[in-house]
């Protein structure tokens, strides 16, 4: 069975994969959907490897605490940024909002990539 924080990993692969696709209108699409299951697993390994440190948190927003608090991240501004662009890319279908956000998401990948490397085994 394959656990949350491998899941992860994969999400982060494919997310990478879409950004190096040639510009367009479907490579931009598939990345903002890849970026929102990215973030998704991201914020749940955080959840799931709190468990046997004996730590919990319940929401994306308690679970980055918790990472900030466990150096599993560094960059508390650049995960909150990653937040609102998640919750937006849910909730809003906006031909602009969704060029701002994919210009962005690049720069999300090395914070992505710090988490996946400092979440406990």
């Amino acid at each position: 069975m394959t656990t949350v924080r491998e899941s992860f990993g994969k999400a982060l692969g494919r997310l990478e994969e879409a950004l190096q696709a040639p510009t367009s209108d479907l490579a931009r699409d598939a990345s903002i959907q890849r970026f929102e299951f990215t973030f998704e697993l991201a914020w749940k390994s955080v959840k799931a490897a709190a468990v046997p440190e004996g730590l919990e948190c319940a929401s994306p927003r308690s679970c980055l605490r918790l990472a900030l608090s466990q150096s599993w991240i560094s960059d508390e501004a650049i995960w909150l940024a990653m937040l609102d662009d998640r919750n937006r890319a849910s909730h809003t279908y906006d031909e602009k909002l969704a060029e701002q956000l994919y210009s962005r998401l690049p720069g999300y990948l090395p914070a992505l990539r710090q988490l996946q490397a400092a979440l406990p085994t």
